[in-house]
């Protein structure tokens, strides 16, 4: 199961992170999520046939867009 840990430098608070998890664990196939304030990163794992591609487009859309 691919597992990818990346930066999201405008996470800020609480609110960010509990967004980016919440919309990303409605993708499905994503089985685990875990954004996190003092680091800016997020680690996420998913199944096929979701891709990265589909993962980042979603955090774009959400104004959380990754930093690799």
């Amino acid at each position: 199961m691919p597992t990818k840990t990346f930066s999201v430098p405008s996470i800020n608070c609480g609110h960010c992170t509990r967004t980016i998890e919440r919309e990303l664990k409605e993708l499905t196939g994503v089985t685990s999520v875990k954004a996190e304030i003092d680091s800016k990163k997020v680690t996420v794992e998913w199944q096929a046939p979701l891709t990265w591609d589909d993962i980042r487009e979603l955090l774009e859309d959400i104004d959380y867009p990754p930093v690799e």
